[in-house]
């Protein structure tokens, strides 16, 4: 073999031993019922909470009566708890305000065996977004209800209407403005965004020439911003010892967003999915980004093909990464076994679980995986 072949592998042998020291790893099933979830702290009174649920029988929160409660009554449970808990201030009421100072809410809930959905996005003036969610999946013919209107089906369904500011987060708005309403969603419009508030207008095409290129940079687009705090998204998958499996999804969005925004939170395959035949997954991260390609569809669908759960993990995210080195992404996966494993870009990812006889919830910590090897 001669010098340069020997030099070729050697380098290949280093690309790879790096990829294997960054790469998403499986971990080994705690038992069945199994709970599991993105981020760890505050975030694992959900795990606990969902985890509990599975192993009592009748009432649970009102939620589940007269048999053992099904994943599905899980996963409300668990994101009911940090809706409730206002997890991190980015789960629930009070968190997260946008452009005019308002929270409004996103979730998802899905079954993994039926392949029922319910989802609301941008829902205002009601607190109880996972429950919703799950009204629109039993009670209705839809997938996915919006806005003023789903709040009004929230209302006319027995759920309370009111505010969802606190004055926390009327301060945090407030603060925001008084700097310039800085950080910004908006791009190529005028006033200039980075400097000020609105109104705003677009831009003519003469200006967008001209200045699109001042106002994206060179670099491939992303998050607003690496330094924004980040928008904790509650995903959680519950696998019950029947063999069902669900997942559900609940976030307040980011914070400052344009009105109306919908993020990947309540997108089926995105923020959360769930296939009793295979497993499960759920997604947290720059939602405008990660939406476009499905992680969590795309993660269950590795495992469908025989991927590990790390495996397909890391697959999921270096896709992201290959078209948008900054995106901030992390998922957690886990196959019907239990099975687990997260991975993650742009920032240190946490998640928790609990299952089997555990005593109490594991937070496993998870390293960002390094963009230079996304196309590996």
């Amino acid at each position: 073999m001669g010098v340069k072949s020997l030099l070729f592998l050697s380098c290949c042998s280093l690309l790879l031993l790096a990829r294997s020291s960054n790469a998403a790893v499986s971990h080994d099933s705690p038992g069945l019922p199994m709970v599991i979830n993105t981020w760890g702290g505050p975030f694992t009174a959900a795990t606990s909470a969902a985890f509990l649920t599975l192993q009592q029988r009748g009432g649970v929160n009102g939620v589940a009566s007269g048999a053992n409660a099904s994943a599905v009554d899980a996963v409300e449970v668990g994101c009911a708890t940090c809706e409730r808990n206002q997890c991190d201030g980015t789960v629930g009421y009070g968190g997260s305000p946008d452009e005019a100072c308002e929270t409004t809410l996103d979730a998802l809930i899905m079954d993994g065996t039926t392949f029922a959905v319910g989802a609301v996005a941008a829902l205002r003036r009601v607190r109880h977004a996972i429950a919703v969610a799950r009204m629109v999946m039993e009670h209705t013919r839809h997938t996915f209800l919006v806005g003023d209107q789903a709040t009004a089906f929230a209302v006319q369904n027995g759920f309370a209407e009111g505010p969802l500011s606190t004055p926390e987060s009327e301060e945090a708005c407030r603060k925001w403005r008084e700097g310039k309403c800085q950080p910004n969603y908006r791009v190529k419009v005028r006033p200039d965004p980075s400097s000020s508030c609105g109104p705003y207008a677009p831009l003519l095409s003469s200006q967008h020439l001209l200045e699109s290129r001042a106002a994206d940079g060179d670099e491939t687009p992303s998050s607003p911003s690496p330094s924004w705090r980040s928008h904790d998204t509650l995903s959680l998958i519950a696998l019950h010892p029947s063999g069902q499996l669900a997942a559900g999804t609940t976030t307040n969005g980011a914070a400052h967003k344009v009105p109306g925004r919908v993020g990947d939170g309540p997108i089926p395959g995105s923020g959360s999915y769930a296939d009793s035949e295979v497993g499960g997954c759920g997604a947290t991260g720059d939602g405008d980004v990660m939406m476009r390609f499905l992680p969590c569809y795309q993660a269950v669908e590795s495992m469908r093909r025989g991927m590990a759960p790390g495996d397909a993990a890391e697959d999921a995210v270096r896709r992201m990464l290959r078209r948008f080195p900054r995106v901030r992404a992390g998922i957690v996966v886990v196959d019907r076994h239990g099975r687990h494993a997260g991975a993650a870009a742009g920032w240190t990812f946490t998640y928790a679980y609990r299952g089997g006889e555990m005593p109490e919830v594991k937070v496993v910590t998870v390293e960002p995986l390094n963009d230079d090897l996304a196309e590996l």
